[in-house]
């Protein structure tokens, strides 16, 4: 069997995770049960807090191959070969006559339809 497919979880993740929900929960009613202490120092003890539960979340097993995962995807994303300017413009110009052209056809196509339809039935549009 893969290494992916095994489960390998550490016992100690679920008590971390709950943790993690604590705290946040913890944050939600603490920011609105506090409302006469000052906005600064309710955002500064908030960011402080997510701070903290992001690093427990990254302790446990899906923290660390999300890690993993978003490192491989930054890595990824700097192999991409972006467009210049001049070629975007280019190509969103190709795009809008596309769309432009597709669209003249569907109204046309449903202005026969219509007309179709009215001579069969009869019915004057």
């Amino acid at each position: 069997m893969s290494d992916k497919a095994e489960n390998t979880s550490n016992p100690l993740d679920m008590v971390k995770w709950i943790v993690v929900i604590a705290l946040l929960g913890g944050l939600v009613w603490a920011y609105s049960a506090y409302e006469d202490i000052s906005v600064l120092y309710r955002a500064l003890a908030a960011v402080a807090i997510v701070v903290i539960s992001l690093g427990i979340a990254s302790t446990t097993q899906k923290g660390s191959n999300f890690l993993v995962f978003a490192k491989d995807s930054r890595t990824e994303v700097r192999k991409v070969i972006w467009p210049d300017r001049s070629e975007a413009n280019r190509m969103t110009l190709i795009i809008l006559i596309a769309t432009a052209i597709v669209g003249l056809m569907l109204y046309l196509i449903d202005m026969v339809i219509v007309w179709a339809i009215g001579l069969i039935t009869g019915i004057g549009v």
